[in-house]
């Protein structure tokens, strides 16, 4: 199977399964579609995370170009297992909760440092937040029954 994907690496890789690109442009159309709010984007991990892709064979260089006095460009392509990797990692996401570690185990392993009362509020508006996420989840589900799911979420509106 090989080493986990970071999930800079998923958000590359699912890049590439709509063209083939440069990791610049990889950063720029990350940063046009808000994605640092689902992955910590910095243009030097992304370069380092489509190196270990390649060395992986999950990508492909495909081709190098100059633009003037710029550094040259390597384009990279998803390869038939990065596919498969991509396929299966998105799906073990999906199939069930992760561990949210360190933070909430370490939190309630410390809440006895707060005022009882408080821990009460903040654990019932977790409790809170997490059920309107589970219906949200809901309702995805139900219209997942019209179609196959097309994500416009993260495109530009402006």
């Amino acid at each position: 199977m090989g080493r986990a994907l970071s999930p800079l690496a998923i958000a590359a890789l699912a890049l590439l399964i709509e063209r083939d690109m440069h990791p610049y442009e990889m950063f720029t159309t990350m940063v046009e579609r808000h994605e640092e709010l689902v992955v910590k984007l910095r243009a030097g991990s992304l370069y380092h995370a489509v190196k270990r892709l390649a060395d992986d064979a999950l990508v492909v260089a495909v081709g190098t170009e100059r633009d003037g006095n710029r550094p040259e460009r390597t384009t990279y392509a998803i390869t038939e297992r990065g596919r498969e990797r991509l396929r299966s990692t998105v799906a073990g996401m999906l199939a069930g909760p992760t561990e949210e570690y360190p933070q909430f185990p370490l939190a309630i392993a410390e809440a006895h440092n707060l005022d009882r009362g408080l821990v009460l509020d903040l654990l019932r508006s977790r409790l809170a937040q997490l059920e309107a996420q589970l219906v949200a989840m809901r309702d995805g589900l139900a219209r997942l029954s019209d179609g196959p799911p097309r994500c416009t979420c993260w495109t530009s509106t402006t």
